[in-house]
């Protein structure tokens, strides 16, 4: 199974040290021929950081995709009802944001966009990005793992030295994921630790 011509959303969450990866393979996606819908939460569409302003970040994925980001709950809310999307891709995936799809919690427009779609059993993409997956959010990934319609990002400890705890999505395994998860399955393995990535 190709991504070409599947419609996919791409939900932009907080962990914006991961944007300049994740832009490149938004573009890969649509290099591929894919139909790709951006969605940002609050933090992603509102936080300027050092790693660059919230408003280019929005203005960056309208261009590679030609399509206005969804930044309401509202906007997000028919994807499931209109069957709009193949595949809900979250990437990146933080802490906060996977802790709260876990546990049934939708307070931004991209939870509502994997809440919607997932109604339809149609995949959801995880791509972690989180400081805290082997400490608190290590029972989340696990509810997460056992979950209908979830694939994961393979991904492991980008620096166990200094933050033992924390852990990445491989993001070059984007499209390979998603392709597995059309067909039902889960990218193996899941866990490859550690690794350093190369910008």
């Amino acid at each position: 199974m190709s991504v070409k011509d599947l419609k996919i959303g791409v939900g932009f969450t907080g962990s914006f040290c991961t944007y300049k990866r994740m832009f490149k393979e938004l573009q890969n996606i649509v290099e591929h021929g894919a139909l790709v819908t951006p969605v940002f939460s609050f933090q992603a569409q509102t936080i300027d950081s050092r790693f660059g302003k919230a408003s280019e970040f929005l203005e960056k994925a309208r261009i590679i995709t030609g399509k206005q980001p969804i930044t309401t709950i509202s906007q997000a809310e028919p994807i499931g009802p209109k069957g709009l999307l193949d595949v809900m891709v979250i990437a990146p995936c933080t802490g906060n944001t996977l802790a709260k799809l876990a546990n049934g919690m939708v307070d931004s427009p991209v939870l509502m966009a994997a809440k919607s779609h997932l109604r339809n059993n149609r995949p959801v993409v995880i791509s972690i990005s989180t400081n805290d997956a082997l400490g608190m959010n290590l029972k989340n990934i696990g509810l997460m793992m056992n979950m209908k319609n979830i694939y994961f990002v393979p991904f492991g400890q980008d620096d166990c030295e200094k933050k033992p705890n924390s852990m990445v999505a491989q993001t070059d395994l984007l499209i390979p994921t998603i392709e597995a998860a059309i067909e039902g399955k889960q990218l193996q393995p899941i866990v490859r630790s550690p690794f350093s990535f190369a910008d």
